[in-house]
């Protein structure tokens, strides 16, 4: 059973999802977040696969952050995950903040793959 904190955050990612919809020319970021980690995924949602996933987990980028749970951690994971989709062609995506408050670790992810080349 999930708490009320994470129903409506559930909720709102339902509501969201209604209208950000990934395509094969420009597919959905998607993020979540837990109290130790981040992670990221770049989803076309056509086709129903995952084109990239990253993760604060990853050996990449682990030895790169103390903690996976902050703001830090989450700027090295977009750079990280924006210099990855670039190289795999993927220029422009919708951004999918998960039902989260665009604040904080979300809002640094987002910049910092923007700064690193992704367009959202």
């Amino acid at each position: 059973m999930l708490d009320i904190k994470e129903q409506r955050r559930v909720f709102r990612h339902q509501r969201i999802r209604k209208n950000v919809v990934g395509t094969s020319l420009r597919p959905r970021l998607c993020v979540h977040k837990s109290i130790n980690n981040f992670q990221a995924q770049i989803i076309d949602d056509t086709s129903g696969k995952i084109l990239l996933g990253k993760s604060t987990l990853a050996k990449d980028i682990r030895p790169k952050i103390k903690s996976g749970g902050n703001i830090n951690a989450a700027e090295i994971l977009g750079e990280a995950l924006a210099a990855q989709a670039v190289k795999q062609g993927i220029k422009q995506v919708c951004f999918d903040r998960g039902g989260y408050l665009y604040h904080g670790r979300i809002k640094a992810f987002a910049e910092a793959a923007r700064k690193a080349g992704l367009e959202f």
